[in-house]
């Protein structure tokens, strides 16, 4: 199995230097992607994702009065 890159070429980093705005990796997950295994590149996504619902869960527009 071949796991897809999650770069949506959207590539910029958040205010905090910390994660891409697009795909929400890290500078070092988005360095280490093409060597990782499927496992590591799946765990990877996972941790992305979780970044991606946290940070729309601060956004005022998300957040429920």
């Amino acid at each position: 199995m071949t796991i897809e890159s999650p770069c949506i070429n959207v590539c910029q980093m958040s205010a905090d230097k910390t994660v891409c705005t697009g795909c929400h990796r890290s500078l070092t997950e988005i360095a280490n992607w093409r060597h990782l295994t499927d496992a590591e590149k799946i765990l990877v996504i996972a941790a992305a994702q979780e970044r991606r619902d946290i940070l729309e869960c601060n956004l005022p527009y998300a957040q429920t009065p």
